[in-house]
């Protein structure tokens, strides 16, 4: 009987339940003004770039969400140490690669202790957590990489013999390439510890990445930029991106109206590369992707080589933006052709031992 007290008391409360639902809702899609919402929680790592990049996404969000984010409080930024930025005495390929910078993220963003996590792409798997995703990047800084040196004006007027410190296999490869008398040695740290070694004398010269000293306003730091003709960069260099549960519309729709289209086609069409190749820090890969808004097309090069330099493959593709996937694992495909089994082979079971403490 639907018009007996206890139905409309049933009927009653099934009202109040819908409302209620429906009010939360749109309170996490954020369609609702004037209400409380908790604080956006962005993860982040705790080194000067990481906190630039993170006050970075942070900006832009009161930015582009005013009303919603605008006010003190509504974005918290939650710091914290990943094993990667603990273990600086080894270079990246002897305690395990990319996953160091990502894997404490990752944990506090399954557990909901975040609810966004700031990355640098090129410290990124190209593989995700389950349950998680990665659907935004920024507009991408200058990919290229800095030469630093107190006494020399460039890598070509280095003298032989000369000790540069880089944990970048890529980077390493590349260098001994052109003078195999050059050494390298293991160089890690922040930004800032980097160039205090090279200041004591350490070693003779630096490499590092241009977008990490814009960010920082320490380009000036810079002896000179290094061409993408003389030094490949590495695979999403330059790239921030953010990542969020799967199922977190409130994060989704806050992350997504910041997408950079254009970075976020080179840098999926670079990480396609990486994936085919199996790309680690024990490889070194270098990755690059350009894209021409007039035509919608992108041009990629890569390479892979041997950690002393001694053989490297390259590699050329373009085509339209909306392939950015195929463009890169046809540029990937081709390398583990023309390089074959053998070489890849041999850089497994090979571990690189120029990159010395």
């Amino acid at each position: 009987n639907l018009s007996s007290p206890r139905s409309k008391r049933v009927q009653f409360v099934q009202i109040i339940l819908f409302r209620m639902w429906f009010l939360l809702t749109l309170l996490g899609l954020g369609y609702v003004e004037g209400l409380d919402m908790a604080p956006l929680r962005i993860g982040t790592r705790g080194s000067p770039l990481a906190l630039a990049q993170a006050h970075l996404t942070r900006d832009l969000l009161k930015k582009q969400f005013p009303e919603e984010l605008g006010e003190e409080g509504a974005i918290q930024l939650c710091v914290m140490k990943t094993q990667g930025d603990m273990i600086l005495d080894k270079a990246l390929s002897e305690i395990g690669g990319k996953g160091l910078f990502t894997k404490e993220l990752d944990v506090a963003l399954l557990q909901n202790e975040v609810d966004i996590c700031v990355h640098s792409m090129k410290d990124v798997p190209t593989w995700l957590p389950e349950n998680t995703v990665l659907p935004c990047t920024l507009e991408r800084e200058d990919t290229r990489d800095v030469f630093i040196s107190p006494t020399s004006k460039d890598l070509a007027s280095l003298p032989d013999g000369s000790v540069i410190g880089s944990a970048s296999l890529r980077r390493q490869a590349q260098i001994l390439a052109k003078n195999p008398t050059l050494k390298c040695v293991n160089f890690r740290g922040n930004v800032q510890t980097r160039l205090r070694k090279l200041d004591e004398g350490v070693v003779d010269a630096t490499l590092l990445a241009l977008a990490g000293l814009k960010r920082m306003d320490m380009e000036h730091e810079a002896t000179a930029i290094i061409d993408w003709e003389e030094m490949l960069p590495a695979v999403a260099q330059g790239a921030i991106g953010i990542q969020c549960r799967e199922d977190d519309q409130r994060s989704l729709r806050y992350i997504t109206a910041l997408n950079h289209q254009p970075t976020f086609a080179a840098v999926a069409c670079e990480r396609a590369f990486l994936e085919v190749l199996d790309g680690n820090c024990k490889t070194p890969i270098a990755g690059h992707a350009q894209v021409n808004t007039e035509t919608n097309t992108l041009l990629f090069k890569g390479l892979v080589a041997k950690p002393d330099g001694s053989e490297i493959y390259r590699v050329e593709r373009s085509g339209s933006v909306d392939d950015a996937v195929k463009v890169g694992r046809d540029a990937g495909e081709y390398i583990k052709t023309e390089a074959g089994i053998e070489f890849f082979t041999w850089l497994q079971q090979n571990e690189p031992d120029l990159v010395t403490k």
